[in-house]
């Protein structure tokens, strides 16, 4: 098809066409985010795009997101100049699949929103399953969240390319449907506000972040590296243990010791049947002697000391110790929680709920 029987066969394209003659070309850049595989009929659909859009002089460069996946990040700088964009995926299972939702989280953290404005988005997706219709309106939503203006795209059920390839009807679609597309960027047709960029104006507005995409990578690669973030907690916590001591919180520690006994010993409970010792340590207080809690039936016995043989032995910080305390945690929830560390009988870890009566 040459662009000569597209001006003759349709007089409306006869502007485009003069400014063809003139010289005067603009950008459409297609970011693909299928997997590139061989019978993807999005593949198909946006090379006969390609060869229709460049014979009424348009410079398109497509970006396959398969390829440039270490650096979507940074491909929001490629719409700077383009008057114009298609986003082409295909519905193998479920959705566009990941690569262009990427693309369009990189636009939106990073993307320049007042030139987003002025840039049609034309969505194209093929389906070999089912969902064709919901990816082009999600793909269309997504746009005009960012403040985009989104024009008429194309969207099918294929499920074997070759008959795509070899049909006439097809054909005569996908170049009608690259017509308007073409009309609608060149000629900046109005496009009728959507509520979803009214409701995105108030309540999603995207936080300000000022480090660059690829600072932001290197960041989430470490947060994503388990030893990375293990290391830096420890870092953190011995950190913080030199700055207590320096600030002597230590000594507080020590002299608190001697009010949880005196608390313990006024909430207890007693417990028919319950004969233990327990023992309690204050993990982030060295200094502090632990707890020595020695029940036995009606009596307990609450002092600081240290020895060895308690039934349970309780290893937790301080300012867990002072949740349970006062009744805002359980020796039991903070047990679950991981908070508590412990060694002995977990019966007799559970009893302690029972005979103390904290939460009261």
């Amino acid at each position: 098809m040459h662009w000569r029987s597209l001006v003759f066969n349709k007089p409306e394209l006869w502007y485009n066409t003069l400014n063809w003659l003139e010289g005067v070309s603009m950008k459409i850049n297609i970011y693909y985010g299928g997997r590139g595989i061989i019978d993807d009929p999005t593949l198909y659909v946006i090379s006969q795009i390609t060869a229709i859009l460049q014979e009424l002089n348009v410079k398109v460069q497509q970006y396959n997101l398969y390829e440039q996946r270490n650096g979507i990040t940074a491909l929001p700088n490629t719409l700077k100049d383009a008057d114009g964009i298609i986003l082409a995926s295909t519905v193998e299972w479920y959705g566009v699949g990941g690569y262009l939702m990427q693309f369009l989280d990189a636009c939106w953290l990073y993307g320049d929103k007042d030139h987003i404005k002025e840039i049609y988005m034309a969505p194209v997706v093929m389906s070999t399953t089912h969902g064709e219709r919901e990816g082009m309106m999600s793909l269309a939503a997504a746009w005009e969240m960012l403040g985009g203006l989104p024009c008429d795209g194309m969207c099918g059920y294929i499920a074997d390319t070759t008959k795509l390839e070899n049909s006439s009807e097809y054909t005569k679609i996908i170049e009608k449907k690259t017509e308007n597309i073409y009309r609608t960027i060149n000629q900046k047709m109005p496009v009728f506000p959507a509520s979803n960029q009214a409701v995105i104006n108030k309540v999603a507005v995207a936080k300000g972040i000022d480090l660059t995409p690829q600072e932001s990578e290197q960041l989430s690669e470490y947060a994503s590296d388990d030893n990375y973030v293990r290391t830096q907690k420890e870092d953190l916590q011995e950190l913080a243990s030199i700055f207590r001591d320096k600030m002597g919180q230590d000594d507080t520690a020590v002299g608190n010791v001697d009010e949880y006994v005196k608390l313990l010993n006024k909430k207890f409970t007693p417990v028919t049947g319950i004969r233990a010792k327990y023992k309690i340590t204050i993990q982030d207080s060295p200094k502090s002697k632990p707890i020595i809690i020695d029940v036995d039936n009606s009596k307990c016995n609450c002092y600081v000391g240290d020895e060895d043989g308690c039934d349970v032995m309780i290893s937790t910080d301080q300012h867990i110790l002072e949740d349970v305390l006062e009744g805002r945690m359980t020796f039991q929830r903070a047990f679950m929680a991981g908070s508590i560390k412990m060694k002995g009988d977990f019966k007799l870890l559970r009893s302690m709920d029972q005979l103390f009566d904290l939460m009261a």
